[in-house]
């Protein structure tokens, strides 16, 4: 009777510490399903405070903050002056390839009044639209390469600024390609390349015959 007794008690003694055990692991589950990260203590973008006094959760930029990669101490590059004063120097080497790709910028963007030649007789000036100055008047001509440059980034009389479509690097190009439109229309036979007048000689006395 006594050993049925005590077989009893230990069967539920066991019965008790497993219905713990299952309780402290449905704890700790439990535990683990919190809505801290799904529902966190923020806002949004477009959502109203009170904690600020002008209503708005987002804040502005603090006055001088610069982004990143965008610090341009480069004079040169960014402004087209050296010491406050206009450069006729590139910022960086023109290679045949950022001449190719200023050709490419300029017949997009300058095109419609500067015409394909620089002469100022674009397509919307035949239509009616003020006539730019040619590139190719003793001015221009004359002008530093920085002034090519300023005048892409600030605008100019009804020239509006292209800055915020063209990027710095690409406005080098275009004033080196308008450098080459003018040489094009203004070269002589001593701005060929020595190795070169023979081959272009022999070519004219051929078109001549």
């Amino acid at each position: 009777m006594n050993r049925s007794l005590r077989k009893s008690g230990l069967a539920d003694e066991r019965s008790r510490l497993r219905e713990l055990i299952c309780v402290a692991v449905l704890a700790i589950f439990t535990g683990g399903c919190r809505q801290d990260m799904h529902i966190q203590p923020k806002y949004l973008p477009y959502q109203e405070t009170p904690f600020f006094a002008d209503g708005r959760d987002e804040r502005p930029a603090v006055p001088g903050t610069v982004a990143r990669g965008h610090l341009r101490l480069d004079e040169l590059l960014y402004t087209g002056k050296e010491n406050g004063e206009v450069s006729d120097k590139f910022p960086f080497p023109m290679t045949r390839e950022d001449i190719e790709r200023g050709r490419q910028r300029y017949n997009i963007y300058c095109t419609p009044c500067h015409a394909y030649t620089g002469s100022g007789n674009g397509m919307i000036v035949q239509r009616g639209f003020p006539q730019p100055p040619s590139f190719h008047i003793d001015r221009l001509r004359q002008a530093p390469v920085g002034h090519f440059y300023q005048v892409m980034t600030d605008g100019y009389g009804l020239m509006y600024s292209y800055a915020a479509r063209v990027e710095p690097e690409d406005r080098w190009r275009i004033a080196a390609y308008i450098r080459a439109l003018q040489l094009s229309q203004h070269a002589t036979i001593d701005d060929v390349p020595e190795a070169n007048r023979q081959k272009l000689n022999e070519q004219v006395a051929g078109q001549s015959r």
